[in-house]
């Protein structure tokens, strides 16, 4: 840490008596194991707690743009997701039928600028374990039960029955943060649903696909079917979204009965469907939920903080989740060490920064939402003849930069600061 006396961004005295050095963080996706990578390079003493018996290496592929790559860069995995990426050729849509209605490269379908990448979240996950593991606390299979704040630190209660005090707690535990409802109340009051919902599982690759994507549009329903460079032989990833105006009354945590709703949505339809909606039933990775935000006045509480998700949740429908809970990492732990381990000036200055961002992708998120899922046959024609037509206009290259210009906006809205070990690390 950078020093033992601290002030305020305002320059008053901080209301903190001693530097903050242990952090227990919820959450051992993708935020959680950056934020403790970032942490212990400035000489805090991290703990990682998820509630899983084992890190979580299934999911769904990811975007990595902008700021996201250059924090990568920093970290010094960016030869390692490079070497992890999906490497995917392009993709089509195809009628109930089969028949292919048109294709998009790569370089049109991802929206992407040369330096960005995607990868498995998966992947991504255990590259940032791995990375920490040897310097960093694990504890898997357990959960926090509790926390007490009194005001010089943390007592925390988890369900094991253990019992420790740190000086500050990050909740990185995602939509359905257990961190937040204990220390900020119902996520009712914070989650917005935005009209739809998302399921994510492996299957047998039905499609015969090669790094490549197959997208097929209902009224109000969209599935998409891929294989990546990284895939299982003879697997793919399967997407179902479906327009949901109101919210679906069904426990987060009970994956029969959301499986049950999936099949409900999708019953009666044709095309791959029926055997692709099979497939959920033996999944062990299958994914359910809203299509969600999360807004809040403040993302901290005394000596507790929210990140990545937890936080600020700007749904699948930004693309830009995990390239925000690499910002928010790196952004919380530069910030506690500028601060000197001050967590009232570090946990302001880390909001100070974010928010705008963040509010910038709220929005690009909501606009995209509404375009997930077109509601009539004749709204899914259109974008179908805008598909076939873009390869062949002579303006592909102009709208292909109109896209990735807006995309590259939402990607960059936090600015990097350089912090020391940031530029140590480089």
């Amino acid at each position: 840490m950078t020093s033992l006396t601290t002030t305020s961004r305002t320059g008053r005295p901080s209301r903190t008596s001693r530097p903050a050095r242990t952090v227990l963080i919820s959450g051992a996706s993708v935020a959680g194991p950056a934020l403790a990578l970032w942490l212990h390079r400035y000489g805090f003493v991290p703990t990682v707690v998820e509630k899983a018996p084992a890190l979580r290496t299934g999911g769904y592929k990811v975007d990595l743009r902008g700021g996201a790559i250059e924090i990568c860069a920093r970290m010094g995995i960016l030869d390692e997701v490079r070497a992890h990426s999906t490497d995917m050729d392009g993709g089509s849509y195809v009628d109930s039928g089969g028949r292919t209605i048109g294709e998009l490269p790569a370089e049109i379908f991802g929206g992407r600028e040369d330096q960005d990448d995607e990868i498995m979240r998966g992947d991504l996950a255990r590259i940032l374990y791995e990375r920490t593991r040897d310097d960093v606390e694990y504890v898997f299979g357990d959960s926090v039960a509790s926390l007490h704040d009194d005001g010089d630190g943390v007592d925390v209660v988890f369900d094991s029955g253990t019992r420790r005090r740190f000086d500050l707690v990050v909740g990185a535990d995602g939509l359905h943060s257990h961190t937040r409802r204990l220390v900020f109340g119902d996520e009712r009051r914070y989650k917005r649903h935005l009209g739809a919902y998302i399921s994510i599982f492996t299957g047998p690759n039905r499609l015969d696909l090669t790094r490549w994507e197959t997208y097929h549009a209902r009224p109000n329903k969209l599935i998409s079917v891929y294989s990546t460079a990284g895939e299982n032989a003879g697997t793919a990833k399967n997407c179902f979204v479906f327009a949901a105006p109101a919210e679906l009354a069904y426990d987060h945590r009970d994956t029969a009965a959301q499986k049950r709703l999936l099949a409900e949505a999708f019953a009666g339809d044709d095309w791959e469907i029926p055997r692709l909606i099979a497939d959920a039933a033996d999944a062990d990775d299958f994914y359910f939920d809203s299509i969600a935000t999360i807004h809040m006045d403040r993302w901290s509480r005394g000596r507790v903080v929210l990140l990545g998700d937890a936080a600020h949740c700007t749904s699948p429908a930004s693309g830009q989740g995990t390239g925000l809970a690499l910002t928010g990492a790196y952004v919380l732990a530069g910030e506690l060490a500028a601060a000197g381990g001050d967590h009232v000036a570090g946990f302001a200055a880390y909001e100070e920064v974010m928010r705008p961002g963040i509010e910038l992708n709220r929005r690009f998120a909501e606009k995209f939402a509404k375009e997930m899922t077109l509601s009539s046959r004749r709204k899914i024609a259109l974008r179908m003849f805008l598909v076939r037509l873009l390869p062949r206009t002579p303006w592909k290259n102009l709208i292909a930069k109109k896209i990735r210009e807006e995309i590259q906006k939402a990607a960059n809205a936090v600015p990097l600061k350089e912090y020391d070990a940031a530029r140590q690390a480089a």
